[in-house]
């Protein structure tokens, strides 16, 4: 598959600090890939690197097997940036006509429009009189103008209400389909768990994980088996029993009851299930559980913060 994105061994450094340190990605063509992390953490200076707006202080990027300042570069891709600069005394329809009038084989006007949501009454409406949602989705049809063939996409559905996302994403997977590249960045993670087939989590100038979502989840979370055990009231052999053959199963961590539930956190669920049926365990309304996306962000954050606490 042809690699649309790389950087190689890239490290960014703002007056003495670094932002970004020894990096190394490739993008393959079709994909859809989140770049998370908590502020601070890398994100935006590697995007904007990719965008040609910076130059790394080491390594390389290319787009295209090209310099991303290249101009064969800038035509074949498209950004929506947080921050969206509309023209005074334009509407919405004249702004897209101007920056579509910039491409050699740009997207026809109204396949922009349809592709962002705009209706007529919209398009006629002058621009910085469009509301912050409204302009969201102009920043979106700017974006394809260029009929690009890599996107990229940063904060994309701040200020959108929750349709406006619905549709936004679906439209994300429409590109993607196409064979457009899809790069992003967003602070909602359910977001990104369900719109990307790849993640890039950042931490500290550094990739902290990189995955799949489920394979990152999976990696930094626990999965969990939880159940009623109908045991006489009272019978503390029954329970310390329990707990010892819970927590003799291999790759058990935790074994604890609350509330009449028991809960059996696990590397893997199946021999725990297999340990009830195997100790004829008195088990009821049994329940498999795994963590999710901020989960595992949570997880990321509280371990960095503990190797901070045990340096110092």
């Amino acid at each position: 598959m042809e690699n649309i994105a790389e950087l190689e061994h890239v490290s960014k450094i703002f007056a003495g600090k670094t932002a970004v340190e020894d990096v190394s990605f490739v993008i393959p063509r079709g994909s859809v890939t989140a770049v998370l992390g908590p502020n601070g953490a890398g994100k935006t200076t590697v995007l904007s690197m990719l965008l040609g707006l910076r130059e790394p202080s080491s390594g390389s990027v290319r787009i295209f097997g090209q310099s991303p300042k290249d101009a064969q570069v800038k035509r074949r891709i498209g950004a929506m940036l947080q921050e969206v600069s509309v023209i005074d005394g334009l509407n919405a329809r004249e702004v897209m006509s101007m920056i579509r009038s910039y491409y050699p084989h740009p997207l026809k006007l109204t396949e922009m429009a349809d592709l962002a949501g705009f209706t007529p009454e919209e398009l006629n409406k002058r621009a910085d009189k469009l509301s912050g949602g409204q302009k969201r989705r102009l920043g979106f049809a700017l974006a394809l103008a260029g009929d690009p063939d890599l996107l990229f996409f940063d904060e994309p559905t701040v200020g959108l209400d929750s349709t406006s996302r619905r549709t936004f994403w679906q439209q994300v997977e429409a590109l993607a389909h196409k064979g457009k590249t899809i790069l992003f960045s967003t602070h909602y993670l359910q977001e990104a768990e369900d719109a990307a087939d790849r993640i890039l989590l950042f931490n500290k100038g550094k990739i902290a994980a990189d995955g799949t979502p489920d394979e990152i989840v999976s990696r930094l979370t626990s999965r969990s088996v939880s159940f009623i055990a109908d045991l006489e009231d009272g019978d503390s052999y029954a329970v310390g029993e329990m707990i010892h053959r819970m927590c003799s199963i291999p790759g058990v961590r935790d074994c604890k009851e609350e509330e009449g539930r028991w809960s059996v956190t696990a590397d893997n669920t199946d021999t725990v299930l297999a340990a009830i049926f195997r100790y004829n365990i008195p088990a009821r309304d049994i329940r498999t559980g795994q963590g999710r996306l901020d989960d595992a962000f949570e997880v990321m954050l509280t371990h960095d913060q503990e190797k901070e606490a045990v340096s110092s």
